[in-house]
């Protein structure tokens, strides 16, 4: 085997991408501080029980275990950085009020999402915790929202749905509960065939419940359909209150509902949401209320968040991240040395062209030289 190969869905950033992926990184984490977001830094693994704990089977499945030779315990390598953030609020911080956290780190898939994807993702995303009304719901899509804008991206689709639809049909129907895992892949598929399977023997107004959800997709009208279509249970009503609410107050983006739309299903816990924009099959970014995962850290905390891969949004952001940078000689020279010195302290890209190397600058445009006038350094428009 050759020595340079990369297991599969596995590759190297090359620097056009990865200069365009940093300045990216860097916009959306100065963006998430004006919103009052404090970084964390997770570690890349963890013991498995805490990595997993809350997340569901589908997280489970993602996730690289390997064995710790100093404890002899399981370890996993993170497949998602929500839990550990979670577990960094609940437990490590401890505040009483809100808090906003902001996070941007490389996770490990053990497949890939798709034929092309690859399993080593940039996860970027925020999360607020503390505060369980709606208006922290309505400010972590805004920020993503904007976190998109920046990135170049846009006429983003939002398409949101509510976890407390589902729950709430398996809380009034135990049969239709015992089925949870076989109808979340169902309708998060739109598999009508495999619903009308599924449901085929349960009672009648949970089997029409569950039938209509795939159809339960449109503009923000989709929220009275369901109110006529869906049982009068407390907690459907609850749910299309809260995304009549969002519908209201979300701006910047064209709103879709999709009540059929349950990735992480077994995660969240109340309004969910992804974002779409035109030419990309699958979603640009996800999140949604997971207040139930701090529980198994000891502190039950109102949370809501999202995040996206750095890399595939890079892959499809139009920003332009080729450097402008100043071409300067190489030669011993102290006052040459102190002007070079000098333009890299005010953040000016500088290359000292090594000898025989002048013109090997791929990787920058060089717009300008310094040059030495009259023995004084300056730096004037390339030829």
């Amino acid at each position: 085997m050759s020595t340079w190969l990369l297991p599969e869905n596995i590759a190297d950033v090359l620097p056009s991408e990865a200069r365009k992926i940093e300045e990216l990184r860097r916009r959306l984490l100065d963006r998430f501080r004006a919103y009052g977001y404090e970084m964390v830094m997770p570690p890349l693994l963890e013991y498995l029980e805490s990595l997993l704990v809350g997340s569901g089977r589908d997280l489970n499945l993602r996730t690289f275990k390997l064995v710790d030779q100093l404890s002899g315990r399981t370890l996993g390598l993170r497949a998602d950085m929500t839990p550990q953030v979670a577990r960094i609020d609940a437990h490590l911080l401890n505040r009483q009020g809100v808090t906003r956290l902001c996070y941007a780190g490389n996770v490990l898939h053990t497949l890939p999402r798709g034929l092309h994807a690859t399993r080593e993702q940039i996860q970027t995303g925020a999360e607020i915790y503390g505060h369980a009304g709606l208006e922290a719901d309505l400010e972590i899509q805004q920020l993503m929202l904007d976190a998109l804008r920046l990135a170049g991206l846009a006429k983003v689709r939002l398409d949101l749905s509510h976890a407390g639809v589902l729950a709430a049909i398996f809380e009034a129907d135990p049969a239709a509960a015992a089925l949870g895992d076989a109808l979340y892949e169902a309708l998060a598929g739109k598999d009508v065939p495999r619903l009308a399977e599924l449901t085929q023997h349960l009672g009648a107004a949970t089997r029409d419940a569950l039938r209509a959800l795939p159809s339960l997709y449109g503009d923000g009208s989709v929220i009275d359909e369901a109110r006529k279509r869906l049982p009068a249970l407390p907690g459907i009503a609850r749910a299309l209150d809260d995304l009549a609410f969002l519908v209201r107050g979300i701006e910047g983006a064209e709103l879709m509902i999709d009540l059929a739309d349950l990735g992480g299903y077994a995660y969240h816990s109340g309004v969910m949401f992804s974002a779409y924009v035109d030419g990309v099959p699958n979603a640009v970014a996800r999140g949604g209320r997971y207040d139930k995962v701090g529980e198994a850290y000891g502190r039950a905390r109102a949370a809501t968040g999202f995040s996206l891969d750095l890399r595939e949004v890079a892959r499809i952001s139009p920003v332009e991240a080729r450097s402008s940078a100043i071409l300067a000689p190489w030669r011993h020279d102290e006052a040459l040395r102190s002007a070079v010195a000098a333009l890299r302290d005010a953040g000016e890209v500088v290359i000292q062209a090594l000898p025989g190397h002048e013109h090997d600058m791929d990787e920058f445009a060089c717009d300008r030289v310094l040059v030495e006038r009259d023995g004084v350094w300056v730096v004037e428009k390339h030829a």
